[in-house]
């Protein structure tokens, strides 16, 4: 839903990113940097929009295309709005002639924080609640949402917020502050995103129309399997590259 998460992001990133910028990019342009942070968000919000129509319900918005539009009627993916920010890199870098995985590791960590104020906003917002929980679990919570809405279930909104938001964040801040090749920040984000996406979603509720997939994965695990595989690629390749060079010295 786009009430309370979307601006919450698009705040927290765009401060924190001004204050890393002096940090980790030193010698970019003011006027770059301030374009890659709003084109960074426009792509997010296109992205995350597409990427709900398109990857989650393809059938029902291809035969009602002006519904794609309509974002107070809720509908993001964080899989399409990193699509969107991936593209919007490739011609920042392609325009501005800066090299793409600096401009990859420089965004990495801001991403979780992003994405902890997103899924704060849909604990908020009373969406994309978690499966049925024991009454015993202390923290269980019920959702007056939901259909069964007398039923306790996972607070799985805060799971993500910590894992893909405070633990990525923390993780990827601290590496980032020690020597490491070119990528590996990108990969390392590919990996602990996908990995704590395809985690929590076992806590998750499916979405009521598309249930469980194939091998009962749902389908953000599936869509959160390649992530996983992509970012250890990256990591492998940004290390053998990294080792070629001190060879090659």
């Amino acid at each position: 839903m786009v009430r309370v998460d979307v601006p919450c992001r698009l705040c927290s990133v765009l401060d924190f990113g001004k204050k890393r910028a002096g940090e980790s990019w030193r010698g970019v342009d003011a006027e770059d940097l301030e374009n890659l942070l709003f084109y960074g968000i426009f792509g997010v919000v296109l992205g995350g929009r597409l990427g709900y129509c398109l990857l989650y319900q393809p059938e029902y918005y291809l035969s009602h295309p002006q519904s794609i539009l309509a974002l107070w009627e809720g509908g993001m993916s964080a899989h399409g709005g990193m699509i969107g920010v991936i593209v919007v890199m490739l011609l920042f870098c392609r325009f501005r002639s800066h090299s793409f995985w600096q401009t990859a590791d420089f965004v990495a960590p801001l991403v979780p924080l992003g994405l902890m104020c997103g899924r704060i906003g849909n604990f908020i917002n009373g969406e994309l609640w978690g499966r049925p929980a024991s009454e015993s679990l202390p923290w269980a919570m019920i959702f007056p949402q939901a259909l069964d809405g007398g039923v306790p279930r996972h607070p799985s909104q805060l799971y993500e917020a910590f894992g893909e938001g405070f633990l990525l964040f923390l993780l990827l801040w601290i590496v980032s502050k020690r020597p490491r090749p070119s990528g590996l920040i990108s990969g390392l984000f590919l990996l602990g995103y996908g990995f704590v996406r395809f985690t929590v979603e076992y806590f998750r509720e499916p979405d009521a129309f598309l249930g469980l997939q194939a091998l009962g994965l749902t389908r953000g695990q599936w869509y959160s399997l390649p992530l996983i595989l992509l970012g250890i690629l990256i990591m492998c390749w940004a290390v053998k590259k990294n080792v070629s060079c001190k060879k090659e010295e």
